[in-house]
């Protein structure tokens, strides 16, 4: 079955779901594999629980006399293939957010500032993979005229597959960190696979991206592209300053001589360069200074990122979630910085650093030592 003859069933469908537990009414089930799991085989499930439609890549699973099933080569390819085709006819456009540290909170934060004054579309939770990304282009309407398309890797090539999905108009690589390493292989690995989204915007010509000044691993990625500026220097497209953190993020945004002062929920003065590349972002595509701020300090997150959490006992700083060196360490450096009685740390371990593992663990443990908090539990 080629594309154009599945747009066309798809644009009649409510919906696309790979999984069968959750079969809307009218929906199009698309059978994907995992390593412990083949969709082909619950496609007559989603069928009968609501879906109008089946797509399958395994013959020995169509039914010849039942025209709700659609086979084709690779039900994965197929959606990737889909949802580009979707994105295309719809000609929204697109930013795409990748970096190792802070693109979900910035995602959340745009969408925020976005909202004040357009309709749009952005990527709910975590789900930025080759799976998230087409899953979410497919929700786009006809009324969105933005998509924040969040977009992670811990492979080289990942963000070149995803950007060939999304095709983005504009892009924002929030920083590049020690993550994954395992999978990249070194700190180097990171900065070029993070920086696949701007050589795909290179390759399409006149595009902008949104950078973070100070950053010298991204400036240097940034040769031939429209670049709008923010961070901490004065005279930026958007400025800001740290005022407070105590516990929330306070900090002053200062755009084309006006200064804002803004009051966040987000624990961490790190939280910073999220909070002004999602200002910055709202105000080239038109959303005034005041509401965008606004929306940030409106923002409260629910996605055990920079969350605080009081229970009868005690006030918690979650960020639960997998970590990384550097995440891990501005995390900690910040809670230092923190004046509050009885600090504890409760820590659990950071994945996917491959055989740097031990000593990024162990410079950890190390910084603890030296940052006078009474109790720290390693799990």
């Amino acid at each position: 079955m080629d594309i154009s003859t599945l747009y066309q069933i798809f644009c009649r469908c409510n919906g696309v779901t790979t999984d069968s537990r959750q079969c809307p009414e009218g929906s199009l089930f698309i059978a994907l594999k995992g390593d412990t799991f083949n969709g082909n085989a619950f496609a007559a499930k989603a069928l009968e629980s609501g879906c109008a439609y089946a797509v399958i890549d395994e013959a020995e699973y169509l039914v010849p006399s039942d025209d709700r099933y659609l086979l084709t080569d690779n039900c994965l390819l197929t959606l990737q293939r889909l949802a580009r085709h979707h994105r295309r006819q719809l000609g929204t456009r697109i930013i795409g957010i990748t970096g190792t540290n802070g693109k979900t909170t910035t995602k959340e934060l745009l969408a925020a500032v976005l909202s004040q004054s357009h309709h749009i579309l952005y990527t709910e939770g975590n789900l930025n993979n080759h799976i998230g990304v087409p899953l979410t282009l497919l929700q786009l309407t006809e009324k969105d005229d933005i998509a924040v398309v969040e977009m992670g890797a811990n492979h080289p090539g990942e963000i070149r597959t995803l950007v060939h999905i999304a095709e983005p108009d504009y892009g924002i690589i929030t920083n590049v960190g020690k993550a994954h390493l395992e999978g990249f292989g070194s700190f180097e690995g990171v900065i070029r696979t993070k920086g696949e989204l701007y050589d795909f915007l290179r390759e399409k010509g006149g595009a902008t991206v949104f950078v973070q000044h100070e950053n010298p691993y991204l400036n240097k990625l940034t040769e031939g592209l429209q670049c709008v500026y923010y961070g901490q220097e004065p005279g930026l497209y958007v400025s800001g300053e740290v005022s407070g953190c105590s516990p929330f993020l306070a900090f002053r945004c200062t755009t084309d001589g006006q200064t804002h002062e803004v009051q966040t929920h987000l624990i961490g003065t790190y939280n910073l360069d999220n909070a002004l590349a999602a200002i910055a972002i709202g105000r080239y595509f038109g959303v005034d200074d005041e509401s965008a701020c606004r929306a940030i300090e409106e923002y409260v997150p629910q996605n055990n990122r920079s969350q605080l959490v009081e229970t009868s006992a005690n006030k918690l700083i979650v960020d639960a979630y997998n970590a990384n060196p550097t995440s891990m360490m501005a995390a900690l450096e910040n809670f230092r910085r923190m004046e509050v009685p009885h600090k504890m740390v409760v820590l659990g371990d950071m994945k996917e650093l491959g055989e740097g593992s031990h000593e990024e663990h162990q410079k950890i443990a190390d910084y603890l030592m030296q940052c006078g908090i009474e109790r720290i539990i390693l799990v």
